[in-house]
């Protein structure tokens, strides 16, 4: 979902609110509805640190965005929008995610961190043999001994030669893998691959896919975070006559005769969010880059400050340098993000399995022991064709277990079952097998269900972050409604303020130019006698280069007279410039021709314009709402308040 950066921030503004205390003063009523003090205060100091502007952390200040959102939540509420069958879909989700938090066992979540992040320090190179068999499968042996055998013809054959034999793609499999690390493979595949000693092949095991063996061809410390810088020139490229390859080339050959990686990164490199620091990127760990190639040529580089080779990605051609390569980071500051992605993992599941167990504990639990045979008797063959039905004198009343007060009914697992139908289409699995499953997987649903249930009046700081989220998701789809759709679509009301404000639309003062650049500023000024000459950029390429140095590079293109790549002293009119020193090179600069401030059309202005008519649109829709419900705030609540914020 997408939330604006303002309402972001807006949202954490706004609303971690508490349920009432004892001798709490109301503060201010919306339409009516009290909002006491405590919940004003609990808001203000949460999000005292967060906010930078200071008329934000001033109480009057703060209390117009309080009251203003209470308004929007009103607003909301009167428009129904928490009826809108999408908003409750968005939030049930959200509230599931949740859950899972508050449903840990943490004990088992922080050993499972633990070795995540030991794993994480080792990259595993492997290859596997599977076998598939389906997940529910109890016949297990032949699948099993054909793995076997497969592992002993690779451990006398070697792997490429029976996979050539074997690998057919649907039922068996013999791939390469190559380097993953910890998150990357099914938990069971990964504690598989890291329990195997390098050079060897594991044992069978299982996983929901059949039989593996994994056979690890290497282990390698994790490469840890590297800092790099690079040059890129892009394969698609504005001047048609342009090579990118060449142009690497060229840009290599110049960095070979001695010339800055950060000036030639400023001058030519088509990355725009790194070419103005020197092609600095931000650091990243293998893995987190979308180019492996760019990642491998990187993370190869011997020492700080190495340069590689010109080489090509999906992207465009680069060079890239080395500035610092850190290991990896420590487990107290990767814990909360190993904790996300070990509660999203396949390992999840154990971290549920000692939640229910827990759960048993905590809560009073009746089983029925009926109810299994009494559901066995029932199943049929129609059930593994999705055919099967519940009886019409099934006993649906009758109690299948319960957790505290609250009773499971035999109807409630019996519709369990007609929906598991679907795992089981087309197989033959024992009926009692399939009761068994079912039943567990049915209680574990129905005791994590009943603590979800619960949870907001089990835990005060779930309840907290739940309204919180509740009452965010609504005021965005309001937001949305009021005002973002409505700048955005309205195209007559677009026009009219663009009209109204066409003034605040300009382009600077802008250059068409063609620009010479040399290290060496004998070179520029050779090239500004040639240019002086009317020679052509490629003569002045032949004349002042040749197949070992690269003295001069040409770059076009239309530039704001304050742009980065033009020097601060530029003297702005048309023909040819003297030579300028800029970024530690030299540079003539031809201007072809002047292109003066002016108007932007509306459509060269289109952003702007929207937002600006969006902030208008809100600002009027705001004090709609003011005249819409009204508001009192209690003076002597409100000074107790500044007294107290005052003294804290």
């Amino acid at each position: 979902m997408k939330i604006k950066f303002k309402y972001m921030l807006l949202l954490l503004l706004a609303l971690n609110f508490s349920f009432a205390q004892e001798n709490d003063q109301v503060l201010l009523k919306v339409d009516g509805e009290p909002i006491m003090t405590s919940e004003f205060l609990r808001v203000y100091n949460k999000n005292l640190d967060l906010v930078k502007d200071e008329s934000q952390k001033d109480i009057d200040g703060y209390l117009k965005l309080f009251t203003e959102y209470q308004l929007k939540l009103k607003e909301a509420k009167r428009l129904k929008l928490h009826e809108d069958a999408n908003y409750q879909r968005e939030f049930l989700r959200y509230k599931k995610q949740l859950t899972k938090n508050y449903l840990s066992e943490n004990k088992v979540t922080d050993a499972l961190v633990e070795e995540a992040y030991e794993r994480s320090n080792i990259d595993i190179n492997a290859s596997h043999v599977l076998v598939r068999l389906d997940e529910n499968s109890k016949d297990t042996l032949e699948a099993y001994n054909e793995v076997l055998k497969i592992r002993d013809r690779v451990l006398n054959e070697g792997f490429d030669v029976v996979k050539k034999e074997l690998h057919n793609g649907s039922t068996i499999f013999l791939e390469d893998l190559g380097y993953f690390s910890a998150f990357k493979m099914v938990y069971d595949f990964e504690t598989a691959s890291y329990n195997t000693p390098k050079g060897e092949i594991s044992m069978p095991f299982r996983t929901q896919f059949g039989y593996h063996v994994v056979k690890v061809n290497d282990r390698r410390p994790s490469r840890g975070t590297i800092s790099a810088a690079h040059i890129m020139v892009a394969l698609q490229q504005k001047d048609t006559l342009l090579n990118p390859e060449n142009r690497i080339n060229d840009i290599y050959k110049k960095l070979q005769q001695g010339e800055s990686f950060e000036s030639l990164a400023k001058q030519f490199s088509d990355d725009k969010s790194s070419a103005n620091k020197g092609g600095q990127l931000t650091p990243f760990k293998s893995g987190q880059l979308s180019s492996v190639v760019f990642e491998d040529v990187a993370f190869s580089l011997p020492e700080d400050g190495a340069v590689s080779k010109p080489f090509k990605s999906e992207y465009g051609w680069h060079i890239v340098k080395r500035i610092s390569l850190k290991p990896i980071e420590s487990l107290e500051d990767l814990k909360p993000e190993l904790e996300t992605k070990v509660q999203r993992d396949s390992r999840s599941k154990l971290i549920n399995d000692a939640m229910v167990e827990q759960l048993k504990k905590r809560y009073q639990i009746s089983i029925n022991p009926e109810a299994k045979p009494y559901f066995k008797s029932l199943l049929s063959s129609e059930f593994f064709t999705r055919s099967w039905r519940l009886p019409d004198d099934f006993d649906k009343d009758k109690t299948l277990f319960s957790i505290n007060n609250r009773p499971f009914t035999y109807n409630e697992f019996g519709r369990h079952l007609m929906a598991a139908q679907r795992i089981y289409t087309n197989k033959v699995i024992p009926f009692e097998s399939v009761i068994d499953k079912e039943y567990e997987s049915f209680f574990e649903k129905s005791i994590l269900q009943y603590r979800e249930d619960n949870l907001e009046l089990e835990n005060k700081e779930f309840a907290d972050i739940i309204k919180e989220y509740r009452d965010g998701l609504l005021l965005f789809d309001l937001m949305e409604k009021e005002v973002w759709n409505k700048a955005s679509k309205d195209s007559v009301g677009l026009e009219e303020y663009y009209q109204k404000h066409k003034a605040n639309y300009k382009w600077e003062d802008r250059v068409d130019v063609v620009i010479a650049s040399s290290a060496e500023k004998s070179i520029a000024e050779k090239a500004l006698k040639l240019m002086k000459r009317n020679k052509s950029n490629d003569e002045i390429n032949e004349s002042l280069n040749t197949d070992s140095e690269k003295n001069i590079i040409f770059t076009k293109g239309v530039y704001s007279v304050t742009d980065d790549k033009l020097p601060s002293d530029f003297e702005i009119k048309e023909g040819l410039s003297k030579v300028y020193k800029h970024n530690d090179a030299f540079h003539v600069i031809d201007v072809k021709k002047l292109l003066p401030a002016g108007l932007k059309t509306l459509e060269e202005a289109k952003g702007n314009v929207i937002n600006d008519y969006q902030a208008q649109i809100e600002t009027n829709w705001i004090n709609d709402l003011y005249k819409r419900f009204e508001i009192e705030v209690d003076e002597e609540a409100l000074k107790a308040v500044k007294e107290k914020i005052k003294n804290q």
